[in-house]
């Protein structure tokens, strides 16, 4: 990264600390302890650098059942971040796990506002948040900051760990409950204007999402990073290899122009015994688009749909983070990542999933 001569304004961090074992084999405790360790650490190896975290389903336990109130692990994790976040921030933490905050440019003088949300509070298994309509009254809460947002001309970035949307590898499933999904991109299609860029985690994969208009005009660009630890299931063929990412920004209104992508091959750092992390790629040169704007994904989005595109072979190489070029995704694997990519809710999706099909 140091090579690339970018110099970064802030991090984002999107959760998820504690290592993906049995409930039996973690405590509250261990968790806390975990989420302290990675905080610190963060801040002393960037120890000037702004950071904008937010909690993922392991960093609670037992994992997936966070709460919609204080909790000693809400109240734990928001000492440990008081470095990074506002008095205020800290405070709107320790009651939900969620917090907005401005960045402070030295450059522009156009805020941007980091709107970080507990998407956790709407994961399916998360039993906690079963027939509540609004867990921790966090969308009522974003609705009000976007809203303000909107009446004083500012840009917001939405960070969070599970994302919305369908995940690319599972036919006809939400990341969050099915309900919650709607309510969100009901939300974030009404403020699409004020909303510049949306990143999570979760999934360890690589994807990307372009939110369409209810007229399907692409109106925001989603990221779905991957993760630092590979994960596979028993029935999964692939994983990944570890994976950090840097954004570009424009400085005057925030829109997202590029992205490099770093990796970790593990299978030649385990040979050798040494980690040598490598450019993966550059968004825009890899998919030959201007930059990360909706319309542009919108763009790419339609040539990975092309029959046998080599567009989409190498959109899902670096999907698993060049994990096995091996592995193809064909048939119904690419109808789910088409239909994720471009498709977030329900009536457009399964419209997407059915057409598809027919077609075939």
């Amino acid at each position: 990264m140091k090579d690339s001569k970018q110099q970064a304004s802030f991090m984002i961090w999107t959760g998820d600390s504690p290592p993906h074992v049995p409930v039996e084999e973690l405590s509250t405790k261990l968790v806390i302890n975990i989420i302290g360790n990675m905080s610190s650490t963060i801040h002393s190896f960037f120890p000037d650098l702004q950071v904008f975290p937010a909690l993922g389903n392991h960093d609670y336990w037992p994992q997936d059942q966070l709460p919609v109130s204080t909790s000693e692990v809400y109240d734990a994790v928001a000492d440990f971040w008081k470095p990074w976040l506002t008095d205020e921030a800290i405070s709107t933490f320790r009651k939900g796990g969620f917090y907005t905050q401005l960045f402070e440019s030295n450059v522009s003088s156009e805020p941007l506002r980091i709107i970080s949300l507990n998407t956790n509070l709407y994961y399916s298994p998360n039993h906690v948040t079963v027939n509540i309509t609004d867990p921790a009254n966090q969308l009522a809460w974003l609705e009000g900051i976007l809203e303000a947002s909107s009446r004083k001309k500012e840009k917001v970035y939405v960070i969070g760990h599970v994302p919305v949307g369908y995940l690319p590898f599972a036919r006809n499933t939400t990341a969050i409950r099915e309900y919650y999904n709607e309510r969100l991109v009901k939300i974030f299609r009404k403020y699409s204007s004020v909303i510049a860029g949306q990143f999570f985690g979760h999934t360890h994969r690589d994807s990307i999402m372009v939110l369409l208009d209810e007229e399907e005009k692409p109106v925001n660009s989603l990221f779905v990073a991957p993760a630092v630890t590979p994960v596979k299931n028993v029935w999964q063929m692939e994983s990944n290899n570890p994976g950090v990412r840097l954004y570009q920004y424009d400085l005057l209104n925030y829109s997202l122009l590029d992205l490099w992508q770093f990796y970790l091959d593990l299978r030649d750092a385990n040979k050798k015994n040494e980690s040598n992390w490598k450019l993966e790629y550059i968004l825009t040169k890899a998919y030959g688009i201007e930059d990360l704007k909706p319309e542009s994904l919108y763009e790419m989005a339609k040539q990975l749909s092309v029959p046998h595109s080599t567009l989409f072979e190498q959109y899902y190489n670096n999907f698993i983070v060049s994990y096995n070029k091996t592995i193809v995704c064909e048939e119904g694997c690419k109808t789910c990542q088409i239909c994720a990519i471009q498709y977030l809710d329900y009536s457009s999706y399964t419209d997407c999933i059915n057409r598809e099909e027919a077609w075939r």
